[in-house]
């Protein structure tokens, strides 16, 4: 059954939430970042990426960048910018994007679920991310931003809901993506309602956030091994998620782009590719693929559709089935020798949400020689990969609308 529990979060005071509340720290590189936080003190990615407030040239993987990071939390407290509730509580965090909306519960997850295979991933994380968060976890003292889990969706546990989110939230404010958070405060006799209802799940599943994840538990266990005998309820046995129902969710595609041909001209890359795919010369107008097994291919400036040919693929096989798995194993890696999607640096990944102009504009610029769009995983292929103990390949899936880092924030000191 999967564990959860009420903590006391440490959140921001309502006239400065909007202030505060920033998107997560994997969404946006080093300087995009400074700009979003330009001007406003108050923002959470002085936490997460603080980096920021380094020159640019700085390492941000060095010790004093966490160190700053920790620093910038602890001022926010000693200014009352932050406050910690003074009872355990759960909280119920709606967004609502482009008329859609999507309604967590906010809790503390147990580590035991993740060693336990309770929550279950789908991803494979990569080495340095995972101990870049381990480290931020470990200097900050804190889960600083929530990881994202879905859950089989349950009527009881609607209607609950729905109940609680029929009053007055606590926060609400419109971010300037236009998207709007809601979080309500629940520290009635619902927490132990919403509680015992979890426990009718056997399983909840990683959606977003495998390194935090990872990060998190990964530091639980090393503070377990540095204590003993400690009794489990220390709050470094569990680590901050919010859990929506799947239901709910909507997965974005997560795009790939290349820097280069491993040494084939053009036409030698096509050539070699048409072996396994239905090449068709789409021109300048941006092609989305509208199915599975179809791709977008951007190359010198044209666009082109890609549709897998018949035994590239495997529809039976819950692996076999994703156009990752069919891009890797017939383009990637005999093509352009790109094995490794976890290390290699001559791939990287771009989020459906920013567009096959992204694309085109990594692209153009000489930074990448070739984009790949993909048609987006569905739910219940991340759910069955998931049930099957099998992985996805890396950067698979991208869900929006994103979380808001900021919001709550749970301590590993209580």
């Amino acid at each position: 059954m999967a564990k959860i529990r009420a903590f006391r979060g440490l959140r921001p005071s309502k006239d400065k939430v909007h202030l505060v509340a920033s998107r997560p720290y994997d969404v946006l590189n080093t300087e995009e970042a400074r700009k979003e936080a330009q001007g406003n003190p108050y923002s959470f990615l002085h936490v997460v990426k603080p980096e920021i407030d380094f020159p640019a040239n700085q390492d941000p993987y060095a010790p004093e960048i966490y160190k700053k990071g920790k620093e910038n939390f602890d001022l926010f407290l000693e200014n009352h910018v932050f406050f910690q509730d003074e009872k355990d509580c759960l909280y119920i965090y709606r967004l609502t994007m482009d008329g859609k909306s999507q309604t967590g519960i906010v809790a503390a997850a147990a580590i035991d679920d993740y060693f336990n295979e309770v929550i279950k991933k789908h991803e494979l994380t990569r080495p340095d991310k995972e101990e870049d968060r381990k480290r931020h976890v470990r200097v900050s003292e804190m889960n600083a931003e929530p990881v994202f889990f879905a859950y089989p969706a349950m009527e009881s546990m609607d209607k609950r809901i729905s109940q609680i989110t029929s009053t007055p939230p606590e926060y609400d404010f419109l971010a300037e993506d236009g998207i709007r958070h809601e979080l309500w405060v629940v520290n009635d006799e619902n927490v132990e309602k919403i509680i015992s209802e979890f426990k009718k799940l056997p399983t909840t599943y990683v959606a977003d956030g495998h390194h935090r994840t990872a990060a998190a538990a990964l530091v639980g266990q090393d503070l377990r091994n540095e204590h003993p005998n400690y009794t489990g309820d220390e709050s470094f046995n569990y680590f901050l998620a919010v859990h929506f129902p799947d239901n709910q969710l909507t997965i974005y595609d997560y795009n790939r782009l290349v820097k280069d041909l491993n040494g084939l001209s053009k036409e030698e890359f096509l050539n070699k590719i048409n072996k396994s795919f239905n090449t068709e010369l789409i021109g300048e107008k941006q092609f989305k693929p509208a199915k599975l097994h179809e791709f977008g291919m951007y190359l010198d400036g044209t666009w082109y559709r890609l549709s897998a040919r018949e035994g590239t693929y495997n529809d039976n096989d819950p692996i076999g089935v994703l156009d990752v798995t069919i891009l890797s194993r017939e383009i990637l890696e005999p093509v352009l020798n790109i094995v490794n999607l976890r290390t290699d640096k001559r791939i990287d990944f771009v989020g459906g949400i920013r567009g096959l102009g992204e694309l085109e504009k990594r692209v153009n610029n000489g930074e990448m020689k070739v984009a790949f769009a993909l048609y987006p995983v569905s739910m219940k292929q991340l759910i069955d990969i998931a049930d099957s103990g099998e992985i996805m390949p890396p950067k698979t899936t991208w869900f929006e609308p994103k979380l808001r880092s900021g919001l709550v924030v749970h301590s590993l000191k209580d």
